[in-house]
């Protein structure tokens, strides 16, 4: 018999025993990984999305636009400030260039909600493919939000996140068509030009509206490298972007083959304008000096503000060609020895500013006697060159224009226009604070004896003004002028009386208002009022004033400075220039005819003109005010009148009463003025009247006759002033 053998169990080999443990333990790590991964991602997500709660989506429609500048009459003077940008509504936008910039930028952006996944996976694709990054997966949401805030700048993987995060927000808040709108307004499309409607206009000379296909395709084109592709710089690269975008948005069947071909083979034809509109005058560096004392510098900087000013377009533009006219006509003249502006235009380099310009230079000031509002204001010849501006910084002798204060403050202490006072060389020691030495002589170089104030002031006698000023007091006419805001006058010296002192055009116009002002001064003001974006208003001007003279002073010197207009040293407006307007003013020129003024005025406007080289020296021989300064003066005065500058009704003048008066004295005349021929008559403000009579004439005292023009009442006397002219 044979033995039985028991069966043994069935045993997997220990190989397959061993990989079913590690594939079991395999598949729970990875189960735990996966989800810890989850759980990570779902943090760090919750994280970026806390992270990304902390910006204000609402600064996605606050973009920086250039501040613009108007006129008085609502005109667009010039933009300054600020990113060069328009934001204009996406209704205002070629609809064929939205269509580009999706087929460009992001073809399925109305198919996700921020983050384009499918994008990302195409992209991931091909940059392993091609070993590089080529394609990016940023929709026009991630841009735009990258685009939006400045600390999103970088390239990280933070910062990614942070977007793709962001993204979301923006697709909860924003419809699609708003996230286009500020997409469009916000992106950088080349040096110094943000958004569609300055690239429209910048490149095309055109509103973004009026974009065609190829221009359109063109400029979505160039938005990854506008630097690079800038039509200005490559031609050729930014036709072959516009191509690609055709082909592109053809592929999408956002337009026809007929319709690409056509964009293709289009002419475009870059039309460009200024990369910043306006951007350099007189006016408006006027403009941004005094918005520099108004706001802070985060306001200004930010732009986007609406600024007003007094200025009047037209005007400003007639008053810069009044000053090159004038000027370039004056360098023709026989016997100018100076540079030529025309010729050294020839050979001036546009990369050079120049501190000084060697050529002749003018500047003058046109200011609103209503209000002071400054009308137009030119700081030379051009702006290009030097950005000096010399109507408002500029320092130079005013000559014989100060002589209408010396007057003014002559009458104010007691003096009268028929005053007798002579014309004669001066004498050692009669001047107070004068060198003894000091004895100035007259324009023509005669002496005429005694001549009645109206005539001093007139024929513009330096003898006669140095007298009349050291009779009224060199502090009193200091404090004249210091109201009229002329000058610095740290030094005290009487040649001051025939204009050693310095000034500019602004502030003579200014200091000029007060004749046809009645007495008062109003404060000089460019800007107007200022407003934000939103319509706040962040500044509103207000009318300052202050009284030099009384109205009857003032009114005694428009009378003598007509009669300077009407027949003095500026006669030749009447008689050259035919300025028929009632007016009056005072020409100026300084020593070996270094400048040239003219401050004169209208019922409705005061204008104020020098003429001068940089570095001070002889303009040419004979070259007074009356030849340099009052052509430009009457061209822009007449130009004034016809824009409508003109009083709205007749002058209210002060009260006038008809009185005998001494020649002498100043005083009421007597029986005995009237013997020794020194007596006349003359009409008198109340406030001028004399309260005595003369004490210098002996004889019986005759009663004045005083004849009433108008009822009003009498105004204080002068008694103790005329008192004092005599001690």
């Amino acid at each position: 018999m044979k033995k039985s053998q028991a069966s043994a169990p069935h045993r997997p080999p220990p190989n397959t025993s061993r990989w079913r443990t590690w594939r079991r333990r395999l598949l729970l790590s990875f189960m735990v990984l996966s989800l810890l991964a989850t759980v990570s991602l779902a943090v760090v997500l919750g994280i970026y999305a806390q992270m990304a709660k902390k910006y204000d989506l609402a600064a996605l429609g606050q973009m920086p636009e250039r501040t613009m500048v108007m006129d008085s009459t609502g005109e667009l003077l010039g933009r300054m400030h600020g990113e060069n940008r328009i934001v204009v509504p996406l209704s205002q936008v070629a609809p064929q260039f939205v269509q580009a910039l999706l087929a460009r930028e992001d073809s399925r952006f109305y198919n996700h909600r921020g983050v384009d996944f499918y994008g990302v996976a195409r992209a991931t694709v091909r940059n392993i493919k091609e070993r590089r990054v080529v394609q990016g997966a940023s929709t026009l949401t991630m841009q735009l939000a990258r685009n939006s805030y400045p600390d999103l700048n970088d390239r990280s993987f933070h910062r990614k996140l942070l977007e793709i995060m962001l993204a979301r927000r923006i697709e909860k808040m924003w419809s699609k068509e708003q996230i286009i709108e500020h997409y469009v307004n916000r992106i950088f499309f080349g040096t110094g030009v943000y958004g569609i409607q300055r690239a429209s206009q910048v490149y095309f000379g055109k509103h973004a509206s009026q974009l065609t296909l190829s221009e359109s395709a063109m400029i979505a084109g160039i938005i990854r490298s506008p630097v690079r592709f800038s039509p200005f710089r490559n031609y050729e690269g930014a036709i072959k972007e516009r191509n690609d975008v055709l082909q592109r948005m053809l592929t999408l069947k956002m337009i026809t083959a007929e319709e690409e071909l056509q964009a293709r083979y289009a002419d475009v034809v870059i039309r460009a304008q200024p990369l910043f509109q306006s951007q350099g005058d007189w006016a408006l560096d006027s403009v941004r000096r005094d918005l520099d004392r108004l706001l802070e510098n985060h306001e200004i900087e930010d732009g986007g503000l609406l600024v007003y000013t007094t200025l009047n377009k037209e005007l400003q533009t007639a008053a810069e060609e009044a000053v090159e006219k004038r000027l370039a006509t004056v360098e023709t003249t026989r016997g100018y020895k100076h540079p030529i502006k025309a010729k050294f235009d020839e050979t001036w380099d546009p990369a050079t500013e120049l501190t000084t310009t060697p050529y002749l230079q003018g500047a003058l000031t046109v200011l609103d006697n209503e209000t002071g509002g400054i009308l137009a204001i030119v700081g030379g010849r051009d702006y290009r060159q030097s950005k000096f501006n010399r109507a408002t910084l500029g320092q130079r002798q005013i000559g014989s224009t100060v002589k209408p204060f010396v007057y003014a403050t002559g009458l104010a202490s007691g003096f009268l226009p028929g005053t007798l006072i002579d014309d004669a060389p001066l004498q050692p020691g009669e001047i107070d604070g004068a060198d003894p030495s000091w004895n100035p002589q007259n324009s023509d170089n005669k002496f005429l004896g005694a001549q009645t104030l109206t005539a001093g002031l007139v024929q513009s006698r330096n003898t006669m003004t140095i007298r009349l000023g050291n009779y009224a007091g060199l502090d009193r006419v200091l404090r004249v002028l210091g109201d009229a805001g002329i000058g610095d006058h740290a030094v005290k010296n009487p040649q001051l009386f025939i204009g050693n002192l310095s000034g500019n055009a602004r502030e003579l116009a200014s200091a000029f208002t007060i004749f046809p002002n009645d007495g008062v001064r109003r404060r000089p003001f460019i800007i107007h009022k200022i407003t934000d974006k939103a319509g706040n208003t962040l500044y509103d001007a207000s009318v300052i004033e202050v009284e030099v003279l009384t109205p009857g002073v003032a009114h005694v010197m428009r009378r003598i400075l007509g009669q300077v207009m009407d027949k003095g040293t500026a006669a030749s407006l009447r008689s050259q220039h035919g300025f028929k307007e009632k007016g009056g003013g005072k020409t100026g020129t300084t020593n070996d005819y270094k400048d040239a003024w003219f401050a004169g005025y209208t019922d409705r406007i005061t204008c104020a003109v020098w003429v001068g080289l940089d570095k001070p020296e002889t303009i040419i021989d004979e070259g007074y005010g009356s030849r340099m300064a009052i052509p430009i003066w009457a061209d822009v005065a007449k130009k004034a009148v016809a824009l409508g500058y003109i009083p709205a009704g007749p002058r209210t003048e002060p009260p006038l009463t008809s009185v005998a008066l001494c020649r002498n004295t100043s005083q009421l005349a007597t029986a005995g003025c009237q013997a020794s021929g020194m007596a006349y008559e003359d009409e008198l403000p109340y406030d001028l009247i004399p309260q005595g009579f003369c004490q210098l004439h002996t004889g019986i005292v005759a009663q004045p006759q005083m004849q009433p023009r108008r009822s009003g009442p009498r105004g204080p006397g002068l008694f103790d002033r005329i008192r004092g002219w005599f001690r």
